[in-house]
């Protein structure tokens, strides 16, 4: 048994008595795995609702049933919400089969459920990195329909000039697509800017469009939290009104911390 205590915010998973939740989103909900690993416990005949294998997709239970993979009953965990400070040489993922430092050792004092990271940072990108086991929430947080602003401190050699950073402003095409920065602004030493999208290492590209390489990057800015009073390496819990915050910002129900 784990002697960490619950972080004041953690509450309840939203769902009656009587409300049907699709069995691979229960599975995940619980902790287990991912719903994509749910998925294949199910095909696999290792998940019994009330005693009964089941293997067929779409199958939707309640949270009174009785649900079992692979001889482990599952309950509905708390949502726990954290936000991290991640510091360069750590990767983004809940396990790494070469042993290097994951997201998830520098949280391992803040809860003991099964937290995800909402999209990630690459390995050699700082800054603000959010974990938690609201599925709802994490997805719509990534889904590009949502625009969620991310503001990144750019540092880059060599340091673009003003005419590449109008370009910016303006927007550039890169090879899936154009994208450009929401916001930007010159700094002593590189540039900040702010982005609605998620592709893949897209601030990294941008700075390569004009044949130069990012030297620093650290996300400073997601959804309108920021690191304020977070030391690198460190984390927080989110506080109650931060997270109806979020999930008003995606159209989600907020959740009564009142019980």
């Amino acid at each position: 048994m784990s002697n960490r205590q619950e972080p004041s915010h953690a509450i309840d998973q939203n769902y009656s008595k009587e409300e049907d939740i699709r069995l691979n989103k229960y599975i995940a909900h619980c902790g287990f795995c991912s719903r994509r690993d749910a998925d294949d416990y199910i095909a696999a005949g290792k998940v019994e609702v009330n005693g009964e294998v089941v293997t067929q997709m779409g199958v939707k239970v309640k949270r009174s049933d009785k649900v079992v993979v692979e001889g482990q009953a599952l309950n509905l965990e708390n949502f726990v919400y954290i936000l991290l400070n991640k510091p360069k040489d750590t990767i983004t993922t809940t396990d790494d089969p070469r042993g290097r430092d994951t997201v998830m050792d520098k949280i391992e004092e803040a809860t003991d459920k099964r937290v995800y990271p909402v999209g990630r940072l690459d390995r050699h990108t700082m800054g603000l990195l959010l974990l938690t086991n609201d599925g709802d929430l994490a997805n719509r947080l990534m889904h590009p329909s949502y625009e969620v602003r991310k503001t990144y401190e750019v540092e880059s050699e060599p340091g673009l000039k003003g005419d590449e950073l109008d370009q910016l402003a303006r927007g550039i095409e890169l090879e899936d697509g154009p994208v450009k920065a929401q916001s930007l602004q010159a700094t002593p030493n590189g540039f900040v800017l702010s982005i609605f999208e998620g592709r893949n290492r897209l601030v990294r590209r941008m700075v390569e469009y004009f044949g130069s390489s990012v030297t620093k990057l650290k996300r400073i800015d997601y959804a309108g939290l920021t690191l304020e009073g977070v030391k690198m390496g460190r984390w927080r819990y989110l506080k109650k009104g931060e997270i109806n915050a979020l999930r008003k910002m995606v159209k989600l129900n907020a959740l009564n911390f009142e019980g």
